[in-house]
């Protein structure tokens, strides 16, 4: 059971519902986030009357909740959440684009980055600093002096920034630049440690796919960051790995409306590492936005071919402006805005 306190609901209100709970022989998981608390009860359940859990002081709904993601679930959230973040947000009738480079390398090539994806109308800028990469004789990334770079960029063109973070040393780091989103890789989508930790601070996460994840594997990653305290997690569907060797990743477009049937939080599209190409990201951007995405992580360089990371899945600024148009179009033929 899932209850939802009040949110002037007080220390002294969450300790009665906890008492009322033990009493009845179940465990108790208190999750404060930043606009009201979570209670769960686990255990058998059937034993509380969500009528009265309902009448006790400061709480406002109590939920039977049947799946194993609880925090996450819509069965108890029916409304979308929407997640601001500066001016932009996600999970409202806006699509909302975030572009820029996979990889920090110099601060020209970010400064031009950044004007190209602004002209155009992306929403947040992103940008590696600290770079996963298969092979460890690539290159990793600029790290620290590379969130400096990202981050003047951006304010360059007053945008929020989205990067990802590998190590949980790092996050103290991230937080004192200012981080605005928080990505979590596909690599590290069941490192439940990290995800414990970015649960913990009241910065946004974009929570990637795992390459062989299956949907309710994603959805209990993002619970342990909801556990935490942390409700506003971004779902990013970057392709899953299958038999097929034509393109780097499958996308899975399905999972977008599964997504949005099972969780009140939004959903957004890498079609980049999905393709792997640049010139498939337009129709994968398309197709993305058609099935409910809202919104796309895009990789733009401003000259593609001297990119340091992923050159063959950049658009340059050209095709970048030309994609947006396209989406543009798209987006008020399904009744939203870009």
């Amino acid at each position: 059971m899932i209850i939802v306190m009040q949110p002037e609901a007080n220390e002294e209100m969450i300790a009665g519902v906890e008492a009322k709970i033990l009493l009845h022989g179940l465990n108790v998981h208190v999750s404060r986030g930043t606009e009201r608390t979570l209670i769960g009860a686990i255990g058998d359940e059937r034993k509380l009357d969500p009528k009265v859990i309902e009448s006790l002081p400061g709480v406002e709904r109590a939920l039977h909740i049947v799946k194993p993601y609880k925090l996450v679930a819509r069965e108890w959230h029916h409304a979308q959440t929407v997640i601001q973040v500066g001016n932009a947000t996600l999970g409202d009738n806006a699509v909302c684009v975030i572009a820029g480079p996979c990889s920090v390398e110099t601060d020209e090539q970010m400064l031009a980055s950044a004007a190209a994806v602004a002209r155009s109308g992306a929403r947040m800028m992103r940008g590696g600093a600290f770079k996963p990469r298969t092979s460890p004789y690539t290159f990793q990334g600029k790290g620290v002096e590379g969130l400096t770079m990202l981050k003047n960029a951006a304010a360059t063109v007053h945008l929020p920034v989205v990067t990802e973070l590998m190590d949980v040393r790092m996050l103290d780091t991230f937080l004192e630049k200012g981080v605005d989103v928080i990505q979590i890789g596909a690599r590290n989508m069941q490192n439940f440690d990290l995800l414990k930790e970015v649960g913990r601070v009241d910065v946004p996460v974009v929570l990637k796919r795992g390459l062989s994840a299956t949907i309710s594997e994603w959805l209990m990653s993002a619970e342990y960051i909801a556990a935490g305290g942390n409700h506003k997690i971004i779902f990013c569907e970057r392709g899953i790995r299958t038999f097929e060797t034509a393109y780097r990743n499958v996308l899975d477009i399905t999972a977008i409306p599964v997504l949005k049937r099972e969780t009140h939080l939004p959903v957004i599209v890498d079609p980049s590492h999905a393709g792997g190409k640049a010139w498939m990201v337009s129709a994968l951007s398309c197709a993305a936005v058609a099935a409910g995405a809202d919104g796309l992580l895009i990789e733009v360089h401003p000259s593609p071919v001297n990119a340091w990371c992923d050159a063959d899945q950049a658009l340059s600024p050209d095709e970048f402006s030309v994609l947006m148009k396209k989406l543009s179009a798209v987006c008020t033929a399904i009744g939203r805005t870009l």
